[in-house]
């Protein structure tokens, strides 16, 4: 249902191989579970190379793509998503928030509370900052 290729919105991009219907359940947020605290201080090390790695789960707990992840970590941050992020328990699933057509990438929006340090690239033009 899905592929790793090269992405123009940056590095690498996850793509749809078939059409993915509306609501589907593509793909859950693989990595490490860590806490908060030995999250920001990775956060720091992957804001620095470019890269968010880091997913908050809950109040006390993030995933740590980094360590252990899958290709829910090559999933692209955009400001017009056609994916959205569902936590149930202990998973993040990444579903279709329309039909996704096949060659299309899919991409989410992170909602980052990061460093603001990597400028977004959705679309030409976007000012935002993750």
């Amino acid at each position: 249902m899905i592929a790793r290729r090269r992405s123009p919105l940056h590095g690498w991009g996850v793509y749809a191989t078939g059409r993915i219907p509306k609501n589907t359940r593509i793909i859950h947020y693989a990595g490490e579970k860590i806490t908060h605290r030995e999250s920001r201080v990775r956060e720091a090390r992957y804001e620095r190379q470019g890269r968010i790695w880091c997913f908050r789960l809950n109040n006390r707990w993030v995933i740590d793509a980094a360590v252990g992840g899958n290709l829910a970590r090559f999933v692209n941050h955009s400001c017009r998503p056609n994916c959205y992020t569902q936590i149930v328990g202990d998973v993040i699933w990444i579903r279709a928030a329309r039909t996704i057509a096949p060659g299309e990438e899919l991409t989410y929006n992170y909602r980052t509370d990061g460093g603001r340090t990597i400028q977004c690239r959705c679309r030409p033009g976007c000012k935002i900052w993750l």
